[in-house]
């Protein structure tokens, strides 16, 4: 079992990812790789005004803390940091952000990868966009190709 803490945060401020780097190498001992994915809201073409997500809170961290022990668990990690924001979000903003510290290359990017495909498809967000158009839309589901990506950790 891995000792470390993950550090989780779900909170509607933006954040800064070069900080969240620092925090989690500052004590670079040990730490051989650093990979970080950062999702931004995207302008869907110019059509979207913002990207609203909701949460429920209390629920979003401890189920993120849990998947997140679960990668800790799996691959040998010597940080890991994931921060999700809520609120409406305007394209080009920072929505998520996942950072994974290891001895060596491949426990980073296989533990960054389960965490997002996790968080793509299972945890306790809803989306809805809001169109620059003004016209009402629809909460977004969850797509067939993320569905599918999150499908290979079952196998593993």
């Amino acid at each position: 079992m891995n000792n470390v803490e993950p550090r989780i945060r779900v909170q509607a401020e933006d954040f800064d990812t070069a900080a969240e780097i620092d925090r989690l190498t500052r004590d670079r001992r040990g730490v051989g790789a650093v990979v970080t994915f950062s999702g931004l809201c995207r302008d869907e073409a110019g059509t979207l005004a913002a990207l609203e997500i909701e949460h429920y809170a209390g629920m979003a961290e401890l189920e993120i803390g849990r998947i997140a022990r679960t990668t800790l668990d799996r691959w040998s990690l010597t940080g890991l940091t994931v921060v999700h924001r809520y609120g409406l979000i305007k394209p080009g903003e920072n929505i998520v952000l996942v950072v994974t510290a290891s001895a060596h290359r491949q426990a980073a990017f296989e533990g960054a990868s389960f965490l997002m495909d996790y968080l793509k498809n299972a945890a306790p967000f809803w989306k809805k966009q809001h169109l620059v158009s003004g016209k009402e839309s629809d909460w977004v589901e969850t797509k067939a190709k993320d569905k599918e990506a999150f499908k290979r950790w079952h196998s593993l």
